[in-house]
């Protein structure tokens, strides 16, 4: 019997050492791919996502009037009234600060320079990115030859000299409307619109506003009075 494992055993040593060895090309090289997928999986690296973007604001074509490069409009030269009223040099305002208006409006050029700075430096700052940000500036009246709250009697009104404009309220990208009328003092939109207001006293000589009086409830009166020392605002 021991000489039968004996046998056994010297055969299988045999066959070991006559085995060939494996060739190179027989070498099977591990699939780096799945190598590293764990280390992938468990690292912190985000995953990229798409890219989320503020819709883009409507651009605005034809800037530099009145030597503002986000004024825009036409120059259209004298504007003739009854009486007093007039423009002696008139554009037609159709964007401040790069922001349409929702109708153009006639006025001079220190009307439209004061409008274009308060849009600027206030309306885009305060409005900042709600709703998207601001898309149009809801304009409501620009020149006009009439007395002061066209009441009989009244002096001649700014807006007969091309030297004021109306504003009552500010629609957003998303669509949403800011009115004048339906928002002022109503909680955070109230806020805003008092900001605005207050924004504009300093590029306008005249600001006034729903707590003026009753002429005003539904919009903004911004006018470049050149008989006012200092700004009126109400």
């Amino acid at each position: 019997m021991r000489a039968l494992v004996l046998l056994a055993f010297l055969a299988d040593a045999a066959a070991a050492q006559v085995r060939p060895a494996p060739r190179p090309g027989d070498l099977v090289e591990p699939d780096k791919a799945a190598v590293a997928a764990p280390a992938v999986a468990a690292s912190d690296r985000p995953v990229p996502r798409p890219a989320m973007s503020r819709p883009a604001r409507p651009r605005v074509e034809g800037g530099g009037l009145c030597g503002r490069p986000s004024l825009a409009g036409e120059a259209i030269g004298v504007v003739r009234g009854q009486g007093a009223c007039g423009i002696p040099q008139a554009v037609r305002v159709r964007a401040a600060g790069g922001i349409t208006l929702s109708r153009p409006v006639r006025m001079d050029c220190t009307a439209a320079r004061a409008l274009d700075e308060w849009v600027t430096t206030g309306v885009i700052p305060v409005i900042g990115g709600r709703g998207g940000g601001v898309a149009r500036i809801e304009t409501v009246a620009g020149y006009a030859c009439r007395t002061r709250n066209s009441r009989r009697g009244a002096r001649l009104s700014e807006h007969a000299l091309g030297r004021a404009v109306d504003v009552a309220g500010f629609r957003f990208l998303n669509g949403e409307v800011l009115s004048v009328l339906q928002d002022w003092s109503r909680g955070s939109d109230g806020r805003i619109l008092d900001a605005l207001w207050r924004s504009a006293c300093g590029p306008f000589t005249t600001v006034l506003g729903p707590n003026a009086d009753r002429f005003h409830r539904d919009h903004f009166h911004l006018d470049v009075a050149s008989d006012r020392r200092r700004a009126y605002c109400r």
